[in-house]
């Protein structure tokens, strides 16, 4: 159904189905995103100035924002907005310090002499790009900017695009500011990507990259990886439902469209145990759509990836939605089912348990991130959390009577391997070690 073409190992029944979806970029994407990539390698900030200024009517004297534009940002905005945005702050800071609290070091003698170790060593420079193309994002930078220097990186640049000509909407430049950015870049799409990638004059190149974007954003992300790391490759977001007949129709209903009004292409799916539920479901939501506030584009994504499935039982609504993998999967059903659906699930980006947990609360302010993975590929993966930001990185610590035990084994692998210079290396660490006290020749 969305990111993949797996077929379910069940039939179940759908009241509603959706055509697939696949979420891929498409060729024109690719070759677009490629060129755009080459020319700002090739060209630097010039090239990043002429796509600014020719996609978002954007050439200001420096695309850095200066610190002092912060503070007039900061007056537009209501008193309440501004609390409510510390409020959201401290629970995204919150949770992330106690994540980066459970990340411990390590040191154990696994052996007499032989000591093993790790490290989790903080990434030196971050990109957070911060989408504000349709709608302005001030969440993603606390997922995006505050993780980061939670996990410990010098630097985090935080980039958005310009909107109607005069740089970063306010309220998304008080955030990113106060959400502790290190330098702000006013640039959108692929070449802001790029410029943090590459660097430009005004800058040094970041080591990763983070946060989501359009389609184009995605196939820059994906270009880029392995000159630079990333966070994940998300596409349309997505919403699953669970919900049995306990549920609350017009809640789901409003759960599916929230997420619908993202963008045309985001899949929004109803997985139930009860025939009766899903058919009021199907109702609920054109009761909505009738005053729903970006009702063109959640109609338009539900009319086109909306889907309402039936199911036998429990078992079954786990494997259909385990199968699809949803970036975001809410469970509405009875209090006394919640925590055995908890401990089955296995694939989905952000868990929501019972009627009170919707995700526009782990989008916004609840504390957990929102960067999540999409298009299946919460079969393999999470999503961003402190821990992506550090390298755990191993080391090694030997003494003489760690080699004596250690080295007959690795010469014996690397000879047997054909690796006689490997052997070579920890037999002579083992020839040049004096004799055990009492030994005999």
């Amino acid at each position: 159904m969305m990111g993949y073409d797996r077929e379910f190992s069940k039939m179940p029944r759908y009241l509603k189905q959706a055509p697939m979806y696949s979420g891929q970029a498409t060729e024109e994407v690719r070759r677009t995103v490629s060129e755009m990539l080459s020319r700002i390698e090739r060209g630097g900030e010039k090239a990043i100035r002429e796509y600014s200024r020719q996609l978002d009517g954007w050439d200001p004297p420096s695309f850095l924002v200066d610190p002092k534009r912060v503070a007039p940002a900061e007056a537009m905005l209501k008193h309440e907005l501004r609390q409510h945005i510390a409020f959201a702050q401290s629970q995204v800071r919150a949770f992330a310090e106690a994540q980066r609290a459970a990340m411990t070091d390590l040191e154990i003698e696994i052996q007499p002499g032989i000591n093993l170790g790790h490290r989790h060593i903080p990434v030196g420079a971050v990109g957070s790009y911060v989408p504000g193309g349709r709608y302005p994002m001030l969440a993603s930078s606390f997922m995006t900017v505050i993780v980061p220097k939670v996990a410990g990186v010098q630097r985090v640049i935080a980039c958005a695009p310009p909107r109607g000509g005069a740089g970063i909407d306010p309220a998304m430049l008080y955030a990113i500011a106060t959400s502790g950015a290190d330098q702000m870049l006013c640039l959108g799409g692929v070449q802001a990507l790029a410029a943090m990638a590459f660097g430009i004059e005004e800058f040094e190149p970041v080591d990763m990259i983070v946060g989501a974007g359009n389609a184009y954003v995605a196939e820059a992300k994906r270009q880029l990886f392995g000159r630079v790391g990333i966070d994940l490759l998300a596409g349309p977001t997505e919403i699953v439902v669970i919900a049995d007949e306990t549920a609350d129709a017009r809640l789901v209903a409003a759960d599916l469209l929230g997420q619908a009004e993202h963008g045309p292409t985001s899949p929004a799916i109803l997985i139930t145990t009860s025939y009766e539920l899903g058919r009021d479901v199907l109702e609920q939501v054109k009761q909505l759509l009738r005053t729903w506030p970006t009702r063109e584009v959640a109609r338009e994504a539900w009319e086109a990836h909306g889907s309402v499935v039936v199911v036998d039982g429990r078992e079954e609504a786990v494997a259909v939605s385990d199968e699809i993998a949803p970036e975001h999967l809410e469970v509405q059903v009875t209090k006394d089912e919640q925590d055995w659906y908890l401990h089955v699930l296995r694939n989905y980006g952000s868990l929501f348990l019972g009627e009170q947990a919707t995700v526009a609360y782990g989008d916004k302010a609840v504390g957990t991130n929102h960067i999540l993975p999409t298009m299946g590929a919460a079969r393999y993966t999470g999503g961003l959390w402190v821990g992506k930001f550090l390298k755990t990185c191993t080391y090694q610590r030997l003494t003489e009577e760690g080699t004596r035990r250690i080295a007959p084994t690795v010469a014996a692998i690397c000879e047997a391997e054909h690796f006689g210079g490997h052997a070579l290396t920890a037999t002579m660490r083992l020839q040049r070690l004096p004799e055990r006290a009492g030994s005999t020749t």
